[in-house]
């Protein structure tokens, strides 16, 4: 089986996926395993906790749980596919259980508690078979009878609600005692599906503010948990996010934006006049926009709007098949010298690389750099051999070997060595050398039509 997408918060690794793929992940492991719910509140309780820490990096599978993790992920620059927490999988994992064939043990919680969840689910899940019930009121010397008795019960799945964070110390302690294939903390879960607590309305859910209803109901017993617990985990979540920002801090990369920002801002100031004069010459030579736009493909496959002067006809795109075998370049990138699309004054800006400067404003946007591989059509990316996907780690750029070297006048294979090798050993200097070496580029004109 696939090993599931995960997303490191805290020093733990948490499962990030749909629901049923979560469920796949659950049930249909070949292995024993035990599970767990992560959310603000255990984050806190494992700052203060050793043994829960331990036992949180013990479980084989951790589950966001709530609207905290998606915050503590969201200043990372990530984001959980979905919030799995425990009360919204219950039911799907009873399911699950049912059309597998797998039987549950509920353990935990006050007298009668679990006995009334495991009786609600299998009012809801027809087919499911429950192994047994147990209340979580037993002392340490009883564990080893309670441990018997799940064991004798024939398990596939022990749902174990004491709370946190006894639940998963207990589970980690005992794991290797436990029979079931599943053994899995689902807090307050049985609680909320044998009605001794009422789950909040859709609407602070759908907020992610489920929390508040609960610290409503249970004002004394949870304010510390939500009141001061809070926004604890939010001074943690930043210090967290600060540090793995840093950890991936990249110098050059910095420098890079920052020549970028710098070139690009300058030459849109000092280029305005020109702009002005080539636009009116673009109107006036052809009906049509100033400007064409059309969708490449940026960093790691990202599509964005690329912005030219346009220099063709406004019919160019429906010739293109037509033209396709008069290609003078070779591989999956067109390109012809005698291109009878292109206008008088298209000739003349390609001829110097003027229709290329609105790209500027990709650059500015972040989509594009100043020196990078050209960026290209998406049709062509798809035509890309595995090795050529490797030009895609940078951001595509205005200039760079490839404009520099001969442009349109290099094969395709020669061009991808050139992407490759500068997305390998790309620096600030490297960037002001391209910068230099386009000048001269534009004065010769070699390789532009």
């Amino acid at each position: 089986m696939q090993e599931a997408a995960k997303i490191d918060l805290f020093g733990v690794d948490i499962l990030d996926a749909e629901t049923k793929d979560a469920l796949v992940a659950l049930l249909d492991t070949p292995r024993r395993m035990s599970a767990a719910f992560v959310n603000a509140h255990t984050v806190n309780a494992a700052v203060r906790d050793g043994e829960y820490a331990s036992a949180l990096n013990a479980a084989d599978l951790l589950l966001p749980d709530g609207s905290g993790l998606q915050l503590a992920a969201k200043m990372t620059g990530r984001r959980f596919r979905k919030n799995l927490n425990g009360t919204d999988l219950f039911l799907p994992l009873c399911q699950g259980a049912a059309a597998r064939g797998l039987s549950i043990y509920f353990l935990g919680a006050r007298p009668g508690v679990a006995e009334a969840a495991a009786a609600k689910a299998a009012a809801r899940t027809p087919g499911l078979r429950v192994a047994g019930t147990a209340d979580g009121y037993f002392s340490p010397e009883e564990e080893d009878g309670v441990i018997d008795r799940i064991n004798a019960s024939g398990a596939d799945i022990l749902l174990v609600a004491l709370g946190v964070p006894r639940q998963d110390v207990w589970i980690a302690k005992h794991r290797a005692r436990l029979a079931p294939a599943l053994a899995m903390g689902v807090g307050a879960q049985f609680d909320f599906w044998s009605g001794q607590v009422s789950r909040a309305p859709l609407a602070f859910r759908r907020a992610g503010c489920e929390w508040i209803w609960r610290l409503m109901l249970e004002p004394r017993r949870l304010f510390t948990r939500y009141v001061i617990g809070n926004p604890l985990f939010v001074a943690r979540a930043a210090k967290h996010a600060a540090l793995w920002h840093l950890a991936r801090f990249d110098a050059a990369a910095a420098a890079k934006r920052v020549i970028d920002i710098a070139v690009a801002g300058a030459a849109l100031i000092a280029l305005a006049p020109l702009f002005l004069v080539l636009s009116a010459a673009i109107k006036a030579e052809s009906p049509g926009p100033v400007l064409f736009s059309q969708t490449r493909v940026g960093r790691n496959g990202k599509p964005f709007r690329l912005y030219k002067f346009r220099s063709m006809y406004r019919d160019a795109a429906a010739r293109q098949a037509e033209l396709t075998a008069r290609s003078d370049r070779e591989g999956i990138c067109f390109k012809a010298k005698d291109d009878p699309r292109i206008t008088r004054i298209g000739r003349f800006l390609r001829r110097g690389s003027l229709d290329e400067l609105p790209q500027i404003l990709n650059v500015l946007r972040g989509e594009m750099s100043i020196v990078g591989p050209r960026p290209a059509l998406p049709k062509e990316v798809e035509a890309y051999p595995a090795r050529a996907r490797r030009r895609l780690a940078v951001r595509p750029g205005i200039t760079g070997l490839w404009q520099v070297s001969g442009r349109a006048d290099i094969g395709f294979d020669k061009m991808i060595d050139m992407d490759i090798a500068y997305a390998e050993t790309r620096s600030p200097v490297l960037d002001l050398f391209l910068i230099a070496l386009t000048f001269r580029a534009v004065l010769t004109g070699r390789g532009a039509y």
